[in-house]
């Protein structure tokens, strides 16, 4: 079961990828569908490996997305 979820706003990303790469459980990938910006924005691919550490969110520039743990 997963620890952590990720919350996502796809219009606030440009796609520059932070999220993904500083991701310690792969638990995104970029998405090929694009928002109305143009970019290609995050999705979640293994949300069972979520751990809420928010590195996605530390990483990114635009706060567009971010992590946190389950509460108990």
């Amino acid at each position: 079961m997963a620890k952590g979820f990720v919350v996502i706003s796809a219009e606030r990303c440009k796609g520059c990828g932070f999220c993904v790469e500083f991701c310690p459980t792969k638990v995104l990938a970029l998405a090929s569908a694009f928002n109305s910006k143009g970019y290609h924005p995050p999705h979640v691919v293994n949300s069972d490996k979520c751990s809420g550490c928010d590195l996605c969110g530390m990483y990114c520039p635009d706060f567009a997305i971010f992590g946190a743990r389950n509460a108990r």
